[in-house]
């Protein structure tokens, strides 16, 4: 569920202060981007906002989410609206998330 690799790399290439401020605007602007997200969309829109939580999920080490974005993304862009769900991928990140922040504590343990 997360690449805890990918985040220790990142922290120490930023340093503390920078990795928690990274922390911050990704989770903040995740979940602006999953609440302007609706199953309703069009095909379009969510195939733009699947990748962008694609890359970013990605950056941040949250390979489930990453992964689960990119089969939306593929989704939408073939018109597969069926397939994307757009509450999962918010399931998805809440799970995600909790984990991450449960497992910062051990990190460079």
């Amino acid at each position: 569920m997360i690449d805890w690799q990918r985040i220790r790399e990142l922290r120490a290439s930023t340093g503390e202060a920078d990795f928690a401020e990274i922390v911050d605007l990704f989770l903040d602007e995740v979940e602006e981007a999953l609440a302007g997200l609706s199953p309703g969309d069009d095909a379009k829109r969510l195939e733009s906002g699947m990748h962008f939580l694609k890359g970013s999920a990605l950056n941040l080490g949250f390979t489930a989410m990453s992964e689960m974005c990119g089969a939306a993304e593929r989704a939408a862009a073939d018109g597969r609206m069926d397939e994307v769900d757009v509450v999962a991928v918010q399931g998805c990140y809440a799970e995600s998330r909790d984990a991450f922040l449960a497992g910062l504590g051990a990190l460079g343990d």
